[in-house]
């Protein structure tokens, strides 16, 4: 059997979709989890700190990065993942990142970048695949508005949205692949107006709640409004968010 894989951000909206596929293709995959565990294929570590990486990288092939706290310390634990990396072997580190993260200028799309160059200049052989937003974006933002009579939506902005198990499958033929730098993006298979998909999310709860287009200033939101954020000559994904939906 090859080397295992470790996962990091393995109990996300991504990582339980990729071990699953990772498995399923006779994969030995190990998850990394701040939590303890009775199961062996679970390694306690903390990403921040560095304790419990060396156990969890031994012996470790491939590492598949998935793991986020949503832009506020995304560079250090990359950082520190790396090191221990470098240190244990040098495996081929697989990293997934976002559309645009090179033209949007928001704080979260920045700091993803800073964690692609870091795996650019790491001194491992690496991967960096980046892909368009997950279907669940759209529902968090009208579930997270659940107390307002209206859902807000900026206004003139569209999404292509992809179903997080289909990324998951693209990671996992990458996993098991040689190095390849930054492959092509992967995007959703349709691009709509974020309102459009807010209202098909709406109408799919049975809220009664308009949806409210509203403009929003900015440099990060120029960005969007551009279409900085999607890739509409990789609209590689087949699930569409209907069909999300009605799943």
């Amino acid at each position: 059997m090859a080397d295992p894989i470790l996962v990091t951000g393995g109990t996300g909206r991504l990582g339980p979709a990729l071990v699953s596929r990772l498995a399923a293709a006779g994969n030995a995959v190990r998850v990394l989890s701040r939590v303890p565990s009775p199961k062996e294929w679970r390694f306690q570590g903390d990403l921040l700190t560095g304790e419990g990486l060396e156990a969890a990288l031994d012996g470790v092939g491939t590492v598949v990065h998935c793991a986020t706290s949503n832009g506020r310390k995304d560079v250090d634990i990359t950082r520190n993942l790396i090191r221990a990396a470098a240190r244990a072997g040098r495996p081929h580190l697989c990293y997934a990142s976002i559309v645009g993260v090179d033209r949007v200028n928001l704080p979260y799309y920045r700091v993803k970048r800073a964690c692609e160059r870091l795996v650019e200049h790491s001194g491992l052989p690496w991967t960096i695949q980046r892909t368009t937003q997950f279907h669940e974006l759209v529902v968090w933002i009208c579930a997270v508005q659940r107390r307002l009579p209206v859902i807000l939506v900026p206004r003139g902005v569209d999404l292509q949205p992809v179903d997080a198990g289909e990324v998951a499958a693209r990671l996992t033929g990458l996993a098991g692949a040689p190095p390849s730098g930054r492959v092509p993006d992967m995007g959703g298979p349709e691009i709509r107006p974020l309102a459009d998909l807010a209202r098909a999310c709406a109408r799919s709860r049975s809220l009664r709640r308009p949806v409210a287009p509203v403009p929003m200033a900015g440099f990060g939101m120029r960005g969007f409004r551009e279409g900085a954020h999607l890739t509409p000559g990789h609209a590689d994904g087949r699930i569409t968010f209907d069909q999300f939906l009605a799943a």
